[in-house]
């Protein structure tokens, strides 16, 4: 059984009483990066406009900056890419969590996808195919050393079909 995380423990409440956690990783911590350019960008304009223009009330404004940071690490933390020997998780939210599921049953094809800044920072996006209407689960950004994890949920996704371990 791998297991990524020890946080990840707070996902078992999502498990049925006859699966065991599989693989259980928090996205790449890059999925920040939009958050933390805001907060340095908040600070330069706000530094530029306290200093040129004497508004200091102008700090106020980069607290929302700093908020929003902070919201999205939380969010950020107790979201987890979960995959048992009965399905595909994606469990979100901080005030309203939400559950997306698949059954690997209903998984026909696992695609990795990187960008060149994903191959820079170490992360990638998983694109899996489902027999059926459209899922929730389709596209799973941001995902930590792809590669390996894209062997190991392919190996527990399709190792599934036929009982086999190859």
């Amino acid at each position: 059984m791998v297991q990524r995380d020890a946080g990840s423990r707070t996902v078992d409440r999502y498990l049925m009483a006859y699966e065991g956690r599989v693989i259980a990783v928090r996205r790449h911590p890059a999925v920040l990066l939009l958050p933390v350019t805001a907060v340095v960008g908040g600070l330069l304009l706000c530094g530029v406009a306290a200093t040129a223009f004497g508004l200091m009330w102008i700090w106020w404004l980069w607290l929302l900056t700093l908020g929003y940071l902070l919201w999205k690490v939380i969010a950020w933390s107790i979201e987890f890419f979960l995959v048992t020997e009965h399905r595909v998780m994606l469990i979100s939210g901080v005030l309203n969590r939400q559950v997306a599921m698949m059954p690997l049953a209903k998984v026909t094809d696992i695609a990795l996808d990187r960008s060149v800044l994903g191959r820079m920072l170490g992360y990638g996006e998983f694109v899996m195919e489902s027999a059926g209407q459209k899922q929730a689960l389709r596209n799973v950004g941001f995902m930590p050393y792809p590669e390996q994890l894209y062997l190991e949920v392919s190996s527990v996704i399709f190792a599934a079909e036929d009982g086999s371990p190859d």
